[in-house]
C-alpha cells in the first residue's frame, strides 16, 4: 500500500511545529486563528526559530490567549525588543472563542497549539485543536504502530532490491 501524502499548501511557510501534541493528546476539531504580534515578533518568527512545545491556549476573560511560546528576541531590534515568553491574544470570531470555552469548561478538553505558520497573504497563524490527553497505554499502542509501520516499510524496501 502506497502511504498517503499529506495536502500542504504550497504557499504557506510554516514556522513552528508543535509534534508533541499529537503524541500527548487525541485531536479534535482544527483551528485556524489569528495571532496578535509585535514588530520584532513577526520578524523573529521570519527567521524561524521559534518553540511551541511547552505552549497551550487558554481563555482570559472573554478571550483565548496563547501561553508560553517562545519567540526569541529579534536581535536587530535592541531596546525596542519584545518578551519571548508573553501571552499573546489569539483572534477568533465570538463564536468559536465561545464554544472554545465551554468545550474547555464542560468538557474537560483542553486547546493545543499545533503550529504557527504564515499563509499565503504573509499573515502570522497559529493552528490549534481541542483535544483530549490520552492515556498511557494509548501512548504505548501509539509508539508500537508507529515502530512496526517503520519496520513494514523496511521489511518492504528490503524485498523490492531482492
Amino acid at each position: 500500500m502506497a502511504q498517503k501524502k499529506k495536502k500542504t499548501d504550497p504557499n504557506t511557510k510554516v514556522v513552528a511545529d508543535n509534534r508533541s501534541a499529537r503524541f500527548h493528546y487525541a485531536l479534535g476539531e482544527k483551528i485556524e486563528a489569528g495571532i496578535m504580534l509585535q514588530g520584532t515578533e513577526v520578524k523573529s518568527l521570519r527567521q524561524g526559530r521559534t518553540n511551541l512545545s511547552d505552549a497551550y491556549v487558554g481563555p482570559y476573560g472573554d478571550e483565548i490567549f496563547l501561553y508560553n511560546a517562545h519567540i526569541p528576541e529579534y536581535l536587530q531590534a535592541n531596546r525596542f525588543n519584545h518578551e519571548m515568553r508573553r501571552p499573546r491574544k489569539l483572534l477568533l470570531q465570538r463564536k468559536q472563542i465561545n464554544r472554545l470555552i465551554a468545550s474547555i469548561q464542560r468538557h474537560g478538553m483542553t486547546i493545543v497549539p499545533l503550529k504557527l505558520y504564515f499563509n499565503e497573504r504573509g499573515m502570522a497563524k497559529c493552528e490549534i485543536s481541542v483535544a483530549e490527553g490520552k492515556k498511557l497505554h494509548d501512548k504505548r499502542e501509539a509508539s508500537k504502530e508507529r515502530d512496526w509501520n517503520r519496520e513494514k516499510a523496511r521489511i518492504m524496501k528490503n524485498a523490492s532490491r531482492d
